[in-house]
């Protein structure tokens, strides 16, 4: 069955590389229009580029979600760029992990901040635009679909040693999502979560390489892993390797279309049918 998102406005949060970039370029060719948001402006710069090189049409705003004004900011842009926001994908975040006695409380509150905190912000922003756009349109008997997909991880459903607030921050935006389920159906939009294992972004390439800091407030954060441990974890599902992140946005894609409206509160687990 064909689907085509033209006529319908994204916004896909840390889409400068990664899942994020994938996604954006996934809901681009199915014929969305797309606002693009990174902290970082020049792979933000990329992945425009990238979308209107392929005939698609794309803005960006820059900026930092954990930034309590931004999130609104984001969803003002989105309207006023595009006239509508009819998908949010709540991607953005990173990890930054350490076993419970050694984590800090700046540690825990910063994984709440990106992978909770804002994307509860950013529906908040967006929720008068959507409420408004649904009570119109079902007055008018032309009812319209609207979707959220929230990224998780099999960290926020099954655990996973040394990600006690990536998995709680994981875990929290799964309550998000079936609870704003029960409020937002009356709107005519999906609201889902899908749960990543091993997918094949910079958060799992070597802790060694030269993506493997990054600068958060001040703070230089490591992330990556060892080597010796990426290949274990690839075999460690059943497809026997890592996902890309083209695979990845696969299944954002079916939540974002028209092949999911009857599909919400769901969590679905992209691992390659690894172990958790």
């Amino acid at each position: 069955m064909a689907f085509s998102l033209r006529g319908k406005t994204a916004l896909v949060t840390g889409s400068g590389r990664g899942i994020g970039r994938a996604i954006a370029m996934k809901l681009s060719g199915a014929g969305a229009s797309v606002l693009l948001n990174d902290i970082d402006p020049k792979p933000l710069a990329e992945s425009i580029s990238l979308i209107e090189g392929a005939g698609g049409v794309a803005k960006a705003l820059a900026g930092d979600l954990t930034s309590p004004e931004f999130p609104q900011q984001l969803v003002d842009a989105t309207v006023a760029g595009f006239g509508s926001i009819d998908i949010i994908v709540n991607n953005a975040g990173y990890s930054w992990d350490s076993v419970i006695q050694k984590m800090t409380d700046e540690q825990f509150q910063a994984m709440l901040d990106i992978h909770l905190v804002a994307p509860f912000r950013i529906l908040r922003a967006a929720s008068g635009w959507i409420r408004e756009a649904a009570k119109r349109e079902n007055a008018e008997g032309r009812p319209v679909m609207r979707k959220v997909v929230n990224i998780s991880s099999v960290s926020g459903t099954n655990g996973n040693a040394g990600q006690s607030g990536y998995g709680a921050g994981k875990a929290g935006i799964n309550g998000l999502t079936k609870t704003l389920a029960k409020e937002w159906g009356r709107y005519n939009v999906n609201v889902n979560s899908v749960a990543f294992g091993s997918i094949d972004t910079r958060m799992l390439q070597s802790m060694h390489s030269a993506e493997s800091v990054i600068e958060r407030k001040g703070q230089q954060i490591r992330i990556g892993i060892q080597p010796e441990f990426r290949e274990k974890i690839g075999s460690g599902c059943s497809l026997g390797r890592l996902g890309t992140p083209e695979e990845a946005a696969g299944a954002v894609l079916f939540f974002c279309s028209p092949l999911s409206d009857y599909v919400s509160g769901e969590i679905l687990t992209v691992s390659g049918g690894g172990r958790g």
